[in-house]
Protein backbone atom coordinates (compact mmCIF):
# COMPACT_ATOMS: atom_id res chain seq x y z
CA UNK A 1 0.00 0.00 0.00
CA UNK A 2 1.40 3.41 -1.15
CA UNK A 3 2.65 5.44 2.31
CA UNK A 4 1.39 9.42 2.08
CA UNK A 5 3.95 12.04 4.07
CA UNK A 6 1.93 14.47 5.85
CA UNK A 7 2.11 17.91 7.51
CA UNK A 8 -0.42 18.37 10.19
CA UNK A 9 -0.91 21.23 13.18
CA UNK A 10 -2.74 19.91 16.45
CA UNK A 11 -6.01 20.58 17.64
CA UNK A 12 -4.57 23.50 19.76
CA UNK A 13 -2.63 24.83 16.50
CA UNK A 14 0.57 25.44 18.33
CA UNK A 15 2.23 22.39 16.82
CA UNK A 16 3.38 21.08 13.33
CA UNK A 17 3.62 17.13 12.79
CA UNK A 18 5.29 15.53 10.28
CA UNK A 19 5.15 12.16 9.72
CA UNK A 20 3.53 9.05 7.26
CA UNK A 21 1.02 7.08 7.17
CA UNK A 22 -0.52 4.13 4.57
CA UNK A 23 -3.33 4.49 2.47
CA UNK A 24 -4.89 3.53 -0.92
CA UNK A 25 -5.00 7.10 -2.32
CA UNK A 26 -4.77 10.93 -0.98
CA UNK A 27 -8.10 11.40 0.48
CA UNK A 28 -7.87 8.03 2.48
CA UNK A 29 -4.67 9.76 3.92
CA UNK A 30 -6.80 12.52 4.88
CA UNK A 31 -9.32 10.95 6.38
CA UNK A 32 -6.74 9.18 8.33
CA UNK A 33 -5.18 12.09 10.10
CA UNK A 34 -8.36 13.94 10.55
CA UNK A 35 -9.34 10.62 12.40
CA UNK A 36 -6.30 11.28 14.79
CA UNK A 37 -7.66 14.70 16.03
CA UNK A 38 -5.16 16.33 13.39
CA UNK A 39 -5.47 19.14 10.78
CA UNK A 40 -3.75 18.52 7.65
CA UNK A 41 -1.66 21.35 5.60
CA UNK A 42 -0.04 19.05 3.11
CA UNK A 43 0.09 15.21 1.98
CA UNK A 44 2.22 13.98 -0.65
CA UNK A 45 3.48 10.25 -1.73
CA UNK A 46 6.35 9.62 -0.67
CA UNK A 47 8.38 8.59 -3.17
CA UNK A 48 11.99 7.78 -4.07
CA UNK A 49 13.36 11.63 -2.93
CA UNK A 50 12.17 10.71 0.72
CA UNK A 51 14.21 8.33 3.20
CA UNK A 52 12.42 6.90 6.16
CA UNK A 53 14.42 6.83 9.39
CA UNK A 54 13.25 6.69 13.03
CA UNK A 55 9.32 6.34 11.72
CA UNK A 56 9.84 9.79 10.42
CA UNK A 57 11.02 10.71 6.63
CA UNK A 58 13.21 13.40 5.66
CA UNK A 59 13.43 14.88 2.36
CA UNK A 60 16.91 14.56 0.66
CA UNK A 61 16.92 18.25 -0.85
CA UNK A 62 19.65 18.58 -3.65
CA UNK A 63 22.40 20.73 -2.79
CA UNK A 64 24.27 23.24 -5.53
CA UNK A 65 28.23 23.69 -5.79
CA UNK A 66 28.42 28.14 -4.90
CA UNK A 67 30.98 30.29 -4.99
CA UNK A 68 30.46 33.21 -2.17
CA UNK A 69 27.78 34.22 0.06
CA UNK A 70 24.03 35.15 0.36
CA UNK A 71 23.41 38.91 -1.15
CA UNK A 72 21.68 41.53 1.13
CA UNK A 73 19.12 41.58 -1.99
CA UNK A 74 18.54 38.25 -1.54
CA UNK A 75 17.90 37.26 1.66
CA UNK A 76 16.00 41.20 1.57
CA UNK A 77 13.48 39.34 -0.72
CA UNK A 78 13.30 36.21 1.34
CA UNK A 79 12.41 37.92 4.38
CA UNK A 80 9.90 39.72 2.99
CA UNK A 81 8.32 36.64 1.14
CA UNK A 82 8.63 34.24 5.11
CA UNK A 83 6.74 37.44 5.82
CA UNK A 84 3.84 37.19 4.34
CA UNK A 85 3.71 33.39 4.56
CA UNK A 86 3.42 33.43 7.88
CA UNK A 87 1.74 35.99 8.01
CA UNK A 88 -1.05 34.03 5.99
CA UNK A 89 -1.10 31.22 8.84
CA UNK A 90 1.02 28.91 7.00
CA UNK A 91 3.16 26.42 8.77
CA UNK A 92 7.12 27.86 8.97
CA UNK A 93 8.26 24.44 7.35
CA UNK A 94 6.26 24.19 4.69
CA UNK A 95 6.69 28.29 4.18
CA UNK A 96 10.74 27.54 4.48
CA UNK A 97 10.12 24.58 1.79
CA UNK A 98 7.98 26.86 -0.45
CA UNK A 99 10.72 29.52 -0.30
CA UNK A 100 13.26 26.59 -1.13
CA UNK A 101 11.67 25.96 -4.30
CA UNK A 102 11.30 29.08 -5.30
CA UNK A 103 14.74 30.43 -4.81
CA UNK A 104 17.68 29.98 -7.87
CA UNK A 105 19.84 27.78 -7.20
CA UNK A 106 22.56 28.95 -5.16
CA UNK A 107 23.89 29.68 -1.46
CA UNK A 108 20.67 31.02 -0.16
CA UNK A 109 18.66 28.04 -1.42
CA UNK A 110 21.09 25.91 0.30
CA UNK A 111 21.02 27.44 3.31
CA UNK A 112 17.11 27.76 2.94
CA UNK A 113 16.58 24.05 3.12
CA UNK A 114 18.96 23.45 5.44
CA UNK A 115 17.15 25.79 8.26
CA UNK A 116 13.92 23.86 7.11
CA UNK A 117 15.71 20.67 8.54
CA UNK A 118 16.81 22.38 11.69
CA UNK A 119 13.39 23.12 12.25
CA UNK A 120 11.63 20.35 11.20
CA UNK A 121 14.07 18.14 13.45
CA UNK A 122 12.28 20.17 16.26
CA UNK A 123 14.99 23.40 16.69
CA UNK A 124 13.24 26.55 16.45
CA UNK A 125 13.59 28.77 13.71
CA UNK A 126 16.34 31.23 15.22
CA UNK A 127 18.19 28.20 16.08
CA UNK A 128 18.79 26.94 12.75
CA UNK A 129 19.04 30.02 11.60
CA UNK A 130 21.93 30.78 13.86
CA UNK A 131 23.90 27.94 12.50
CA UNK A 132 24.23 30.05 9.28
CA UNK A 133 26.09 33.30 10.50
CA UNK A 134 27.11 33.92 7.45
CA UNK A 135 23.66 34.70 6.07
CA UNK A 136 21.83 35.32 9.38
CA UNK A 137 23.56 37.57 11.30
CA UNK A 138 23.15 38.49 15.39
CA UNK A 139 20.47 41.29 14.60
CA UNK A 140 18.67 39.10 12.36
CA UNK A 141 18.86 36.07 14.50
CA UNK A 142 17.33 37.61 17.62
CA UNK A 143 14.91 39.62 15.76
CA UNK A 144 13.03 36.09 14.99
CA UNK A 145 14.05 34.85 18.62
CA UNK A 146 12.03 38.04 20.16
CA UNK A 147 9.19 37.11 17.65
CA UNK A 148 8.95 33.45 18.22
CA UNK A 149 8.63 34.27 21.92
CA UNK A 150 6.37 36.85 22.01
CA UNK A 151 4.24 35.49 19.06
CA UNK A 152 4.55 37.84 16.84
CA UNK A 153 7.20 35.95 14.34
CA UNK A 154 5.15 37.58 11.18
CA UNK A 155 5.24 41.14 12.77
CA UNK A 156 8.86 41.02 13.35
CA UNK A 157 9.59 39.63 9.97
CA UNK A 158 7.82 42.59 8.33
CA UNK A 159 9.60 44.97 10.61
CA UNK A 160 13.10 43.28 9.45
CA UNK A 161 12.41 43.60 6.24
CA UNK A 162 11.65 47.20 5.98
CA UNK A 163 14.67 47.42 8.12
CA UNK A 164 16.91 45.97 5.56
CA UNK A 165 14.98 47.58 2.73
CA UNK A 166 15.68 50.80 3.86
CA UNK A 167 19.09 50.14 4.68
CA UNK A 168 19.53 48.79 1.38
CA UNK A 169 18.57 51.95 0.15
CA UNK A 170 20.56 54.43 2.34
CA UNK A 171 23.65 52.59 0.91
CA UNK A 172 22.62 52.57 -2.77
CA UNK A 173 22.12 56.58 -2.38
CA UNK A 174 25.58 57.11 -1.09
CA UNK A 175 26.99 54.82 -3.78
CA UNK A 176 25.41 55.95 -6.33
CA UNK A 177 26.62 60.06 -5.33
CA UNK A 178 30.36 58.25 -5.29
CA UNK A 179 29.69 56.72 -9.00
CA UNK A 180 29.95 60.04 -10.88
CA UNK A 181 33.16 61.62 -9.48
CA UNK A 182 35.24 58.30 -9.31
CA UNK A 183 34.23 57.77 -13.16
CA UNK A 184 35.22 61.16 -14.02
CA UNK A 185 38.80 60.78 -12.00
CA UNK A 186 39.44 57.46 -13.21
CA UNK A 187 38.59 58.91 -17.26
CA UNK A 188 40.75 61.57 -16.03
CA UNK A 189 43.88 59.77 -15.12
CA UNK A 190 43.94 57.85 -17.95
CA UNK A 191 44.27 60.64 -20.14
CA UNK A 192 46.85 62.50 -17.96
CA UNK A 193 48.72 59.03 -18.24
CA UNK A 194 48.33 58.59 -22.23
CA UNK A 195 49.74 62.29 -22.45
CA UNK A 196 52.33 61.58 -20.19
CA UNK A 197 53.38 58.52 -21.99
CA UNK A 198 53.19 59.43 -25.61
CA UNK A 199 52.89 63.46 -26.35
CA UNK A 200 54.56 64.87 -23.30
CA UNK A 201 57.98 62.81 -24.25
CA UNK A 202 57.84 64.07 -28.21
CA UNK A 203 57.72 67.70 -27.22
CA UNK A 204 60.45 67.05 -24.84
CA UNK A 205 62.60 65.35 -27.27
CA UNK A 206 61.54 67.91 -29.89
CA UNK A 207 63.22 71.04 -26.94
CA UNK A 208 66.06 68.95 -26.59
CA UNK A 209 67.18 69.15 -30.05
CA UNK A 210 66.54 72.57 -30.83
CA UNK A 211 68.53 73.19 -27.89
CA UNK A 212 65.99 75.88 -26.09
CA UNK A 213 66.32 76.43 -22.32
CA UNK A 214 63.58 75.34 -20.99
CA UNK A 215 61.17 77.71 -18.49
CA UNK A 216 60.17 76.70 -14.76
CA UNK A 217 56.96 75.36 -15.48
CA UNK A 218 58.32 73.27 -18.55
CA UNK A 219 61.49 71.91 -16.51
CA UNK A 220 58.84 70.91 -13.61
CA UNK A 221 56.32 69.03 -16.03
CA UNK A 222 59.59 66.95 -17.28
CA UNK A 223 60.57 66.20 -13.71
CA UNK A 224 56.80 64.65 -13.22
CA UNK A 225 57.00 63.10 -16.43
CA UNK A 226 60.69 61.25 -15.99
CA UNK A 227 59.63 60.39 -12.42
CA UNK A 228 56.38 58.72 -13.94
CA UNK A 229 57.79 57.23 -16.51
CA UNK A 230 60.60 55.75 -14.77
CA UNK A 231 59.07 54.91 -11.52
CA UNK A 232 55.94 54.01 -12.33
CA UNK A 233 55.51 50.66 -10.58
CA UNK A 234 55.44 52.93 -7.50
CA UNK A 235 52.57 54.99 -8.61
CA UNK A 236 51.09 51.89 -9.11
CA UNK A 237 51.87 49.98 -5.74
CA UNK A 238 50.85 53.08 -4.11
CA UNK A 239 47.14 52.15 -3.75
CA UNK A 240 47.83 48.96 -2.78
CA UNK A 241 50.71 49.99 -0.19
CA UNK A 242 48.29 52.67 1.34
CA UNK A 243 45.19 49.55 2.02
CA UNK A 244 47.62 47.47 4.03
CA UNK A 245 48.73 50.47 6.05
CA UNK A 246 45.02 51.16 6.90
CA UNK A 247 44.65 47.73 7.49
CA UNK A 248 47.52 47.04 9.78
CA UNK A 249 46.27 50.50 11.47
CA UNK A 250 42.48 49.84 11.56
CA UNK A 251 43.45 46.30 12.99
CA UNK A 252 44.48 47.30 16.63
CA UNK A 253 41.82 48.78 18.78
CA UNK A 254 43.46 51.96 19.24
CA UNK A 255 44.35 52.64 15.47
CA UNK A 256 40.39 51.38 14.34
CA UNK A 257 38.95 54.30 16.67
CA UNK A 258 41.50 56.89 15.55
CA UNK A 259 40.57 55.77 11.95
CA UNK A 260 36.94 56.06 12.73
CA UNK A 261 37.09 59.44 14.60
CA UNK A 262 38.61 61.13 11.38
CA UNK A 263 35.94 59.46 9.63
CA UNK A 264 33.05 61.95 11.38
CA UNK A 265 35.56 64.92 11.24
CA UNK A 266 36.61 64.99 7.25
CA UNK A 267 35.26 67.94 5.91
CA UNK A 268 32.34 67.00 3.60
CA UNK A 269 32.24 63.56 3.70
CA UNK A 270 32.46 63.22 7.56
CA UNK A 271 28.75 64.61 7.92
CA UNK A 272 27.65 62.51 5.71
CA UNK A 273 29.45 59.24 7.30
CA UNK A 274 28.18 60.83 11.18
CA UNK A 275 24.60 60.97 10.35
CA UNK A 276 24.61 57.28 8.21
CA UNK A 277 26.05 55.89 11.22
CA UNK A 278 23.93 57.61 13.60
CA UNK A 279 20.44 56.43 11.64
CA UNK A 280 22.32 52.73 11.66
CA UNK A 281 22.18 52.90 15.19
CA UNK A 282 18.75 54.19 15.97
CA UNK A 283 17.25 52.48 13.14
CA UNK A 284 18.76 49.44 14.73
CA UNK A 285 17.98 50.02 17.97
CA UNK A 286 14.03 51.07 17.43
CA UNK A 287 13.52 47.92 15.70
CA UNK A 288 15.24 45.59 18.24
CA UNK A 289 13.36 47.11 21.12
CA UNK A 290 9.93 46.92 19.51
CA UNK A 291 10.47 43.88 18.56
CA UNK A 292 10.63 42.98 22.09
CA UNK A 293 14.35 42.39 22.52
CA UNK A 294 15.52 43.13 25.81
CA UNK A 295 17.05 47.02 25.92
CA UNK A 296 20.56 45.64 27.19
CA UNK A 297 20.62 42.95 24.58
CA UNK A 298 19.34 45.61 21.84
CA UNK A 299 22.21 47.72 22.62
CA UNK A 300 24.68 45.11 22.38
CA UNK A 301 23.59 43.98 19.09
CA UNK A 302 23.10 47.19 17.91
CA UNK A 303 27.08 47.99 19.04
CA UNK A 304 28.25 45.27 17.48
CA UNK A 305 26.70 46.37 14.36
CA UNK A 306 27.58 49.78 14.27
CA UNK A 307 30.40 49.83 11.90
CA UNK A 308 32.41 52.76 13.57
CA UNK A 309 34.46 52.28 16.78
CA UNK A 310 33.66 56.18 18.01
CA UNK A 311 29.86 55.39 18.15
CA UNK A 312 30.26 51.91 19.68
CA UNK A 313 32.36 53.37 22.41
CA UNK A 314 29.28 55.74 23.12
CA UNK A 315 27.08 52.90 22.97
CA UNK A 316 28.86 51.19 25.26
CA UNK A 317 29.04 53.64 27.80
CA UNK A 318 24.87 53.69 27.54
CA UNK A 319 25.20 49.90 27.81
CA UNK A 320 27.04 50.18 31.18
CA UNK A 321 24.48 53.21 32.19
CA UNK A 322 21.59 51.04 31.46
CA UNK A 323 22.88 48.24 33.55
CA UNK A 324 23.51 50.90 36.77
CA UNK A 325 19.83 52.01 36.06
CA UNK A 326 20.22 55.41 34.63
CA UNK A 327 18.93 56.65 31.09
CA UNK A 328 20.29 56.28 28.20
CA UNK A 329 19.82 59.96 27.35
CA UNK A 330 22.88 61.52 29.66
CA UNK A 331 26.09 59.03 28.60
CA UNK A 332 24.81 59.33 24.70
CA UNK A 333 25.01 63.18 25.29
CA UNK A 334 28.90 63.12 26.61
CA UNK A 335 30.02 60.95 24.25
CA UNK A 336 29.64 64.07 21.86
CA UNK A 337 28.89 61.70 18.48
CA UNK A 338 25.43 62.42 18.42
CA UNK A 339 23.92 65.74 17.97
CA UNK A 340 21.45 67.57 20.92
CA UNK A 341 18.13 66.49 19.16
CA UNK A 342 18.72 63.45 18.83
CA UNK A 343 19.42 63.29 22.59
CA UNK A 344 16.37 65.23 23.15
CA UNK A 345 14.58 62.98 21.21
CA UNK A 346 15.44 59.72 22.87
CA UNK A 347 15.15 61.67 26.43
CA UNK A 348 11.50 62.09 25.33
CA UNK A 349 11.50 58.91 24.19
CA UNK A 350 12.22 57.53 27.28
CA UNK A 351 9.62 59.40 29.18
CA UNK A 352 6.93 58.80 27.49
CA UNK A 353 7.20 54.82 27.32
CA UNK A 354 7.59 55.11 23.07
CA UNK A 355 11.65 55.13 22.84
CA UNK A 356 11.10 52.60 19.60
CA UNK A 357 8.98 55.41 17.67
CA UNK A 358 11.23 57.87 18.62
CA UNK A 359 14.57 56.13 17.63
CA UNK A 360 12.55 55.12 14.10
CA UNK A 361 11.67 58.62 13.87
CA UNK A 362 15.06 60.32 14.39
CA UNK A 363 16.29 58.10 11.55
CA UNK A 364 13.56 58.77 9.26
CA UNK A 365 15.02 62.23 9.73
CA UNK A 366 18.37 61.36 9.55
CA UNK A 367 18.15 59.89 6.43
CA UNK A 368 16.61 62.36 4.91
CA UNK A 369 19.51 64.77 6.10
CA UNK A 370 22.07 62.30 4.30
CA UNK A 371 20.20 62.46 1.37
CA UNK A 372 20.33 66.13 1.03
CA UNK A 373 23.85 65.90 2.51
CA UNK A 374 25.01 63.37 -0.49
CA UNK A 375 23.25 65.82 -2.93
CA UNK A 376 24.72 68.42 -1.98
CA UNK A 377 28.23 67.00 -1.95
CA UNK A 378 27.23 66.04 -5.63
CA UNK A 379 26.36 69.24 -6.44
CA UNK A 380 29.68 70.85 -4.81
CA UNK A 381 32.07 67.81 -6.50
CA UNK A 382 31.17 68.56 -10.12
CA UNK A 383 32.61 71.98 -10.73
CA UNK A 384 35.78 71.36 -7.85
CA UNK A 385 36.80 68.60 -10.61
CA UNK A 386 36.14 70.70 -13.19
CA UNK A 387 38.25 73.38 -11.81
CA UNK A 388 40.75 71.24 -10.45
CA UNK A 389 41.00 69.02 -14.53
CA UNK A 390 41.23 72.77 -16.31
CA UNK A 391 43.81 73.66 -14.13
CA UNK A 392 45.99 70.26 -14.70
CA UNK A 393 45.33 70.44 -18.45
CA UNK A 394 46.07 74.28 -18.45
CA UNK A 395 49.28 73.61 -16.80
CA UNK A 396 50.84 70.82 -19.25
CA UNK A 397 49.79 72.96 -22.18
CA UNK A 398 50.90 76.13 -20.96
CA UNK A 399 54.40 74.32 -20.10
CA UNK A 400 54.05 72.45 -23.77
CA UNK A 401 53.86 75.99 -25.32
CA UNK A 402 56.36 78.26 -23.23
CA UNK A 403 59.38 77.29 -24.92
CA UNK A 404 57.93 77.30 -28.38
CA UNK A 405 56.73 81.37 -27.59
CA UNK A 406 60.25 81.68 -26.36
CA UNK A 407 61.79 80.03 -29.82
CA UNK A 408 59.70 82.21 -32.22
CA UNK A 409 60.81 85.41 -29.86
CA UNK A 410 64.14 84.57 -29.94
CA UNK A 411 64.35 83.84 -33.87
CA UNK A 412 61.76 87.19 -35.06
Amino acid sequence: MPIFEYEAMNVEGNKTIVDTVEARDTDEALAKVRAMNLWPTKVTEKKAAAVARGGRTKRIRKRSFTIGGVRAKELTLFTRQLSTLTDAGIPVVQSLNILEQQTKAGALKNIIGSVADEVESGASLSEGMAKYPKAFDELYCNMVKAGETGGMLDVVLERLAEFREKAARLKRKVISALIYPVAVLTIASLILAGLIKFIIPSFIKMFEDLDVTLPTPTQMLLNITNFCTTYWYVILASPIALFVIAKAITSTRTGKLVVDWMKFHVPLFGTIMNKSAISRFTRTFGTLIGSGVPILEALNISRDTAGNAVLARAIQRVHNSVREGDPIAPPLAQSKVCDDIVVNMIDVGEETGNLDAMLLKVAENYDGEVDAAVEGLTSLMEPIMVIGLGTIIGFIVISLFLPLIKLMSSLS
